[in-house]
């Protein structure tokens, strides 16, 4: 690392790695560094202090820790053009999905460049707005401790971050990669309740987004199991529990269920 503190340099920032450097905006002892084919992208975080840097190799020889925020099937192509320029006390961190470490070291493997540790990384978007949740796996046997806090240290300072094997990574990707939809669809349904009932679709929306916000924070600072939180609302013969049942006897949960293993299932065919 360098001796002024750790430069972080971003390949690719678009939504999810501006993201992240937003987030780590203003960290103490953290520089950041942008590269990406559309430079007005960069430009764009200069408020956040990061330093647009002419290409990837210039952006590699300035960091300590190399995310990489390409599309997946870029991946491979990126490491191969930046491994001459990789050192074996920097790190790659990828937020690419699907994309293992075995094959993002095979990739400077074949590009001639040195044994240096990777890391992988499963964001979700709600990254955008500084409430992520991230999988670590660091399971390269090159990654020593200290950078391994590093990355750890890193991507907690800006979310919630869980170190997993990479072999339930598809899992967390259909849970909680893919969760914000589900809470989308969802939200969608009361909204379009509401608007049925006679809101208006201005008011509908803020009402529901206030509903989920309220819920979130209630479940997150009561400390109570989501089962009591829900009973608390059902009066008995109350019209919660009227609602309750409905779902029950539609199946709801199960269907739910359902989805998210469907979305797992797809993970599985396409790391295929």
């Amino acid at each position: 690392m360098s001796t002024g503190g750790t430069v972080l340099g971003c390949i690719g920032c678009g939504n999810m790695g501006a993201a992240i450097l937003r987030g780590l905006s203003g960290r103490q002892g953290l520089s950041l560094l942008g590269y990406n084919p559309t430079p007005a992208k960069v430009l764009a975080l200069a408020d956040a202090g990061v330093r647009s840097m002419p290409d990837a190799a210039a952006l590699v020889a300035q960091a300590d820790v190399v995310l990489l925020g390409v599309k997946p099937y870029l991946v491979p192509d990126v490491l191969r053009a930046i491994a001459p320029s990789l050192t074996p006390d920097k790190v790659v961190v990828s937020i690419a999905s699907g994309v293992s470490i075995a094959a993002m070291k095979a990739a400077i493997a074949e590009a001639g460049g040195p044994e240096c540790p990777v890391v992988r990384v499963m964001p979700n978007t709600p990254a955008m707005v500084g409430k992520g949740v991230y999988a670590l796996c660091f399971e390269d046997p090159a990654l020593d401790a200290p950078r391994r806090d590093l990355v750890r240290g890193l991507f907690e300072a800006i979310g919630t971050a869980i170190v997993l094997p990479e072999s339930k990574f598809t899992a967390f990707t259909a849970v909680v990669g893919c969760g914000p939809a589900y809470v989308f669809y969802f939200m969608e349904a009361v909204t379009e309740v509401a608007v049925t009932l006679g809101f208006t679709r201005q008011d509908a929306t803020e009402l529901v987004k206030g509903l989920f916000s309220g819920s979130v924070v209630l479940a997150e600072q009561s400390g109570t199991h989501l089962s009591v939180l829900r009973e608390q609302v059902c009066s008995p013969a109350g019209n919660t529990i009227a609602a309750m049942n409905q779902l029950d006897r539609e199946a709801v949960r199960g269907r739910i269920m359902d989805a998210v293993l469907a979305a797992y299932k797809r993970g599985l065919e396409m790391e295929k």
